[in-house]
């Protein structure tokens, strides 16, 4: 019998929720209340568990997907049922499949045959048209977004796809994302090619068996369309074999088609970016530590390298280096090399990503619609630097996530924000109105190996310091991790840059569009400053950054510039932070 896996009621408020990961896959065996997926809400993030033993015979929602609260998820064949109702259609016809319990996974589809038994002459008319199998859709990727560009396939027509292995990419105006495969067995057919766009829900290609060639499957299985899918969980070879004595030949023949590429995944890794895609930020990395990709053993799906595997390598190095090191002077000659590797970009033209093409075009339309300016004034941070040190390792204990310098900026702009509503601001052309914002949604730039992003830290004015750092950890993590959603890059009413990070003094950063104004942090560094004292002026070693705003000269005047930034140097100087770091 099939038993439907639905999202529960996670909470009062909680109407929908998003499915992180899958924990099993399908044609797996699962045991009651065994974990069988998470599920994240904007409230919190859960398992949910199998209502019932048996196999995982379909998953009806892919990973990063969001329903609603009782949709279904997923089905599970409990095998109490299945005998009575599948198999007296597929026993009429062949009795042998009977005798071979080991692959459970093939009650799971016969499951799926019997309801449209008596409708198999329009559904074998209906796959004349393309290839028969599972249909990859274009999910929907945020509120606000109603189509998407397919930027890269990874798998080509053919080629055998395990389900939730990366299948394609595709952007968005908002953000790139990889899409799962969601089912494992053959990319029968590709329907929107590279560089096309699609709206959400179109139909992107078809998996299907490894027998069930476009061509090849309608003509043959006309009058038992069943076993097209029957072969879908892909690891029971012999179920399409019993049911027709001609097609065992015909599916025996494209088997060891699939089965090539599987052997050459886990090999792929070793021309690094030939057969297996390698993702920018693995090439990175692997470029930053001086790890020959050829070398690398992928942990991945398919064979596929991944971020750890990298880090694994370069730490299995190290170590063998270090062993036989005995003069500690050569090690920091060699310790430097890996910053100064070669990138592997180095000579060549490669085709523009769409989120590159999406950014630019956004910077010269910010930089070309405004009348941009920058002010910049000098920070002394000496009493913040001091607060962190006396209190990162209590408040990491506390909140559960490093106090880095980064919150205390945001929290002083967003309370000077209030002050000074002219620069969280917009400007309405077509009515020629100015909107003053009620709240101060402050966007933070982000780099990442795909270009630069700003998540949106929504009401920062009213966070305290530990609130604004979870949230930035939280969001910085989902960019890195290219799990940020479109709804959480949208909303800024003012943005944040610390290009101090890669030890810039400052900048003239650019105002995003529909804002007035951006702020940029440059590194801080001791230095010697001038200090007045009760007893006079003397020279000390202080902290010290650069604030740099950038903002709508149409909008706020240098004076008003000038006193904002005095504003956010003043909270900081200040330093009055105790009751926030529990100090």
């Amino acid at each position: 019998m099939a038993v439907s896996v639905t999202l529960p009621a996670l909470g009062e408020s909680v109407t929908e929720g998003t499915v992180t990961r899958w924990l099993k896959a399908e044609g797996e065996h699962v045991e009651a209340d065994e974990p069988l997926l998470e599920v994240s809400t904007d409230k919190v993030d859960t398992e949910i568990p199998a209502p019932a033993s048996g196999i995982l015979a379909s998953i009806k929602v892919a990973e990063d997907e969001t329903v609603e609260v009782g949709a279904e998820l997923a089905v599970i064949d409990d095998g109490t049922g299945a005998p009575a109702a599948a198999p007296a259609p597929a026993a009429a016809e062949a009795p042998a499949p009977a005798p071979a319990p080991e692959p459970v996974a093939a009650p799971a589809p016969v499951a799926e045959t019997p309801a449209p038994a008596p409708a198999a002459a329009p559904a074998a008319e209906a796959p004349a048209a393309g290839a028969v199998g599972t249909d990859v859709v274009l999910p929907a990727l945020g509120e606000s977004v109603t189509e998407g560009t397919v930027t890269r396939w990874l798998k080509a027509e053919g080629e055998h796809v395990e389900a939730d292995e990366p299948l394609l990419e595709v952007s968005t105006d908002k953000v790139d994302t990889e899409i799962p495969a969601p089912a494992a067995g053959v990319l029968l057919e590709i329907v929107v090619g590279e560089d096309e766009t699609a709206e959400v829900g179109a139909k992107l290609a078809v998996i299907g068996a490894p027998g069930a060639a476009p061509a090849a499957a309608p003509a043959p299985a006309a009058p038992a369309p069943a076993a097209a899918p029957a072969p879908a969980p892909a690891p029971v070879a012999a179920a399409p074999a019993p049911a027709a004595p001609a097609p065992a030949p015909a599916a025996a023949a494209p088997a060891p088609a699939p089965v090539a590429p599987a052997p050459v995944a886990p090999a792929a890794p070793a021309p690094a970016g030939s057969d297996v895609y390698v993702t920018p930020l693995v090439r990175k990395l692997a470029a930053e530590n001086s790890v020959d990709l050829t070398t690398v053993s992928g942990s991945g799906v398919g064979g596929r390298i991944r971020k750890q595997d990298v880090i694994d390598a370069a730490q299995a190095a190290k170590a063998a280096a270090q062993a036989p090191a005995a003069a500690p002077a050569a090690a920091p000659a060699a310790a430097k090399a890996p910053a100064l590797a070669v990138s592997p970009l180095r000579g060549q033209t490669v085709k523009m990503t769409r989120m590159r093409k999406v950014i630019g075009d956004n910077m010269m339309k910010a930089l070309h619609g405004q009348a941009q300016l920058t002010t910049v004034v000098e920070v002394d941070l000496t009493k913040v630097m001091k607060l962190r040190a006396r209190a990162k390792e209590s408040f990491a204990a506390r909140e559960g996530v490093k106090l880095s310098p980064m919150p205390f900026f945001v929290k002083a702009a967003a309370q000077a924000l209030k002050a000074h509503p002219v620069v969280n601001a917009r400007i309405n052309e077509d009515e020629g109105t100015i909107t003053y914002f009620d709240s101060e949604n402050i966007g933070i730039a982000v780099d990442s190996e795909k270009g630069l992003m700003t998540p949106v830290i929504k009401g920062a004015g009213d966070l305290n310091l530990a609130g604004i750092s979870k949230v930035t950890a939280d969001l910085a993590a989902k960019v890195r991790g290219s799990k940020i959603t479109p709804d959480e890059l949208s909303g800024a009413t003012f943005t944040i840059s610390n290009t101090g990070s890669r030890g810039a003094l400052f900048d003239t950063v650019i105002v995003p569009p529909n804002q007035a104004a951006i702020l940029g942090i440059g590194a801080t560094v001791k230095r010697p400053a001038v200090i007045e004292t009760a007893e006079g002026t003397v020279i000390g070693i202080r902290d010290m950054t650069y604030l740099s705003l950038s903002y709508d000269h149409r909008l706020v005047d240098g004076a008003d510039a000038a006193r904002y930034l005095t504003a956010v140097k003043a909270i900081l100087e200040a330093g009055e932070f105790e009751v926030d770091l529990g100090l």
